[in-house]
């Protein structure tokens, strides 16, 4: 079994897509031992509980420095013993200690075919540039904000009428997909 911490900060949608393709048996071995959020009112919380996964909250403003707020979230990740660290809109730029710690063992999903639009307000800078395609990417985490090695991506076309927000949904829903796909890939590959 590959031990799954999954850390959060809002709604889990993509944590709840993880959580159907566990109750499917489609993760390929791996288990969501936790949920970890930053913030308390994080509806993914809620959702982890649903399906009777242990969660935790860690504000981050309870820390004067974020070296501080994140060995302490190393500590508690680590009392669970993962194999594999899913961050699912964990919104915090962790510090290179942190990422080091867990090197080859984390795993991001961002709403863009990187290495194009690494960061923020991704699906308007498709547009901007003219794109004719855009899409979603899971990648390991690496001391650079989304530039670690890519795992997988998801592709779709840039249509006439699209919105920034109407470009979201529709990403948001191939990452839905696409990030239990390479879970379950990476889970395989630790299963001897």
């Amino acid at each position: 079994m590959t031990r799954i911490v999954v850390l959060i900060s809002g709604h889990g949608s993509n944590l709840q897509a993880l959580i159907d393709a566990q109750q499917r048996a489609e993760l390929g071995g791996g288990q969501i031992v936790a949920v970890i959020s930053n913030r308390a009112e994080a509806y993914g919380l809620e959702r982890a509980r649903n399906a009777n996964i242990p969660t935790e909250h860690l504000s981050h403003r309870d820390f004067a420095e974020r070296e501080d707020f994140d060995a302490a979230l190393m500590a508690r990740i680590d009392a669970y013993m993962p194999d594999l660290v899913v961050l699912a809109g964990f919104m915090r730029i962790l510090t290179p200690a942190f990422v080091r710690h867990f090197v080859g063992k984390m795993v991001n999903i961002h709403p863009s075919l990187l290495p194009k639009y690494p960061g923020l307000h991704t699906h308007a800078r498709a547009l901007e540039a003219g794109d004719t395609e855009h899409g979603a990417t899971v990648h390991f985490v690496t001391e650079n904000v989304d530039e670690g090695p890519i795992i997988l991506q998801s592709r779709i076309p840039v249509l006439a009428n699209d919105t920034a927000d109407t470009l979201q949904q529709r990403v948001h829903q191939i990452e839905h997909q696409l990030y239990p796909r390479a879970v379950r890939m990476i889970c395989e590959q630790n299963t001897p």
